[in-house]
């Protein structure tokens, strides 16, 4: 008949073990946000050294969002707390497996913790621009420079100059 102390620390086990997988689970986004891809940029068909005028319709913001990877110190760190919370537990072998138990799951909540805190927000421009033979362009760019909805654009290589 197993003891009651080794029941014991193992259902204790098996409780910090959910408790912790249950803390890694990331969170759903309070709000909504949309982003688009910040690789997207339409660009003329014409040959490269077409030139084409027109006015500025739109100017907007676009924000990307890309979730940071991980050095691992929050493994490190989450896989160490774990396996001296699961060292407490238990006794024998009951302990060493607490202990092992408790460092994976650290490490996995760990890991997660620091990757939800890596999340780095890009900010491009896309300009559209209504031109002159009819139909639209849009370019994203960097930075929005000195132009303004309504200035009078040259196009020239996927470059926009304001004139």
């Amino acid at each position: 008949m197993a003891q009651p102390s080794r029941i014991v620390s193992v259902t204790s086990l098996a409780v910090l073990t959910a408790a912790l997988a249950a803390c890694g689970t990331p969170q759903p986004p309070a709000e909504q946000v949309v982003t688009y891809p910040s690789t997207t940029t339409v660009y003329p068909t014409q040959p490269a050294s077409y030139v084409e005028y027109g006015r500025v319709s739109n100017i907007e913001v676009v924000r990307t969002e890309e979730k940071g990877k991980g050095s691992g110190a929050g493994a490190v760190i989450g896989g160490i707390a774990g396996a001296v919370i699961g060292h407490q537990i238990g006794g024998g072998s009951g302990r060493d497996l607490a202990t092992a138990a408790g460092a994976i799951g650290g490490a996995v909540v760990g890991n997660n913790v620091e990757k939800r805190n890596k999340t780095e927000v890009h900010e491009t421009w896309r300009v559209s621009v209504q031109v002159d033979r009819g139909g639209y362009r849009a370019y994203d760019m960097d930075s929005a420079a000195n132009l303004r909805v309504g200035d009078r654009v040259r196009i020239e290589n996927g470059q926009i100059y304001r004139l």
